[in-house]
């Protein structure tokens, strides 16, 4: 098999031309193609605008068609699919999943998948349910804490652009892909260089997800929290749980901790049972909304609106003198801004968008880096005080009912109030307020941003437009915290796996889903080690 790198074609030019293309590239005629797929497709608009292509073609006589070639962009590669472990025997004691966001979803499929169907516990309700209970919050009705944009199946990032975009090389990623395609998201994601599902396609993939792990045994419990940890010799024995019915205990020798990163009482109880956490850094900021349309133009320049182009975003970030960096975050073309607080008397922003990324606005978080160094307090749960302070600033400026503090690029340079929207019209539901925020967030963080607009705004052509909007607070981008766990994924206290995103070790979908595959491989190894064959 070989692959070639950077096939280009116009924007005129369909993709069935390809086959033609590669064959150039390699200087055979086109019937000697044999068969030509499309690895990775992205968009190009550094000097005009083309899309660029990585191809794997089967070629007759491979061997001397590559040492013909001699061309940097083609190499020999061998496909590695990721398989998966040896089946187990189940254990008299199930394994434990707690949390069914991509980690702990992805932890059950390949331990059910292995023979060793877990119990999965999750605090929130069915995607269903969830969307529902969103939507009543969304709309003034009041917040249910354990089912919203945090809680519930499919964690936060079922309430997100869905993008699945990483920085790693990982096979196990081509395995996750597969597997949500044939649950039912869009077959694009396995070529776009930044895939994306988008909210309304993983509610469904969610739902048959959920199919698939109860027709291999799984025992799913919606509405169970974790509350508390028994253990024995530094290992763990059991789970005190809270469900519909009221407390019980579950024996469990194996829990994947797959908990999310607004966990924070069950960080809390982790800390209170001597389970060993670290504080460690994150970013804090508000959404910025632009007209799609403008960063469209900004991006894609006279091609703008062309009908082969998505939706356009960017990556934008710099550095600044006061040794801050800032940077652009889950952007969300065609999206909108949402309400995503998981407690009372806090007011939470993020995004999300549909597949088709079709609305007026884009959204983007605009986050300021910070350390533990700026946490109040010290200690590994000094990060969570550090966002509660933030979000009820944000909270108190919107005068209560979740409405969050906004205001105008243009009067947040001015250090003025804003009085309405300009072109730009805020898409957070269930509203917004208009004032300065420079009197509702600290100084530092106000002033991080005001120096990098106009910064950004040079990469962006019109990021500082005078009309965008700025909503805070965002807060939830990452886990103030790390669950400390060895090489074999193992907390101290032995047989919690602590892992994902709320763990402190991924950041975004695709990435928290792998380690939940990749700590599903330790408890199998684990429990081949205890019930050898």
């Amino acid at each position: 098999m070989l692959q070639i790198e950077r096939v280009k074609l116009t924007l005129d030019e369909p993709e069935s031309t390809l086959r033609q293309k590669a064959a150039a590239v390699l200087r055979v005629p086109p019937e000697n193609i044999l068969d030509c797929r499309i690895l990775r497709r992205a968009v190009d608009a550094r000097e005009g605008v083309s899309l660029v292509y990585t191809l794997r073609v089967s070629v007759k006589n491979e061997k001397k068609v590559l040492s013909h070639c001699r061309n940097k962009a083609v190499s020999a590669v061998k496909e590695t699919p990721y398989r998966l472990p040896e089946a187990v025997a189940a254990p008299s004691a199930r394994p434990v999943v707690v949390g069914a966001g991509p980690a702990g979803l992805f932890c059950a499929l390949v331990l059910a998948r292995c023979g060793t169907p877990p119990i999965l516990l999750e605090r929130g309700q069915a995607v269903e349910r969830r969307a529902a209970d969103v939507e009543r919050f969304w709309s003034g009705g009041a917040l249910d804490e354990n089912s919203n944009v945090q809680f519930g199946e499919g964690g936060a990032g079922a309430f997100s652009d869905g993008k699945l975009n990483t920085g790693t090389r990982d096979m196990r990623h081509r395995f996750i892909l597969e597997a949500l395609t044939a649950h039912g998201a869009p077959e694009s994601i396995l070529v776009d260089a930044k895939p994306h599902v988008g909210t309304d396609y993983l509610h469904r993939v969610l739902q048959s997800l959920r199919r698939e792990l109860l027709s291999l045994g799984c025992d799913i419990r919606l509405g169970h929290r974790l509350e508390g940890l028994e253990t024995e010799d530094g290992a763990l024995r059991s789970l005190r749980v809270r469900g519909p019915e009221g407390p019980y205990t579950l024996p469990a020798q194996a829990a994947a901790l797959a908990l999310g990163n607004s966990a924070r009482d069950t960080f809390e109880m982790l800390h209170a049972n001597q389970v060993p956490l670290e504080p460690k850094p994150l970013a804090v900021g508000v959404r910025i909304e632009h007209r799609q349309a403008d960063i469209d133009l900004a991006q894609y320049k006279a091609l703008a609106g062309h009908p082969r182009l998505p939706a356009a975003s960017y990556k934008l970030s710099c550095h600044l003198e006061n040794g801050r960096g800032v940077f652009s975050f889950c952007v969300c073309p065609g999206g909108q801004v949402v309400a995503a607080a998981s407690e009372r008397a806090r007011a939470v922003t993020n995004g999300m968008s549909l597949y088709a990324r079709d609305g007026e606005n884009c959204n983007g978080g605009l986050l300021v880096s910070v350390t533990p160094e700026d946490f109040p307090g010290t200690g590994p749960l000094a990060g969570i005080a550090f966002q509660r302070e933030l979000e009820a600033l944000a909270y108190a400026a919107g005068g209560g009912g979740f409405i969050a503090p906004a205001q105008r690029v243009e009067d947040f340079l001015q250090r003025r109030p804003s009085a309405g929207p300009g072109k730009v019209l805020p898409t957070y539901r269930p509203g917004v307020r208009w004032c300065n925020l420079w009197e509702v967030l600290p100084d530092w963080l106000c002033e991080s941003l005001a120096q990098a607009l106009p910064t950004l705004d040079r990469k962006v052509r019109g990021y500082a437009d005078p009309d965008a909007v700025l909503t805070a607070v965002e807060t939830r981008s990452s886990c103030p915290l790390r669950i400390l766990r060895g090489e074999d994924s193992q907390s101290a206290v032995r047989g919690l796996y602590p892992c994902g995103e709320g763990a402190g070790y991924a950041g975004g979908i695709l990435s928290a889903a792998a380690d939940g595959v990749r700590t599903a491989e330790h408890i199998l190894d684990m429990l081949r080690g205890e019930n050898p064959t």
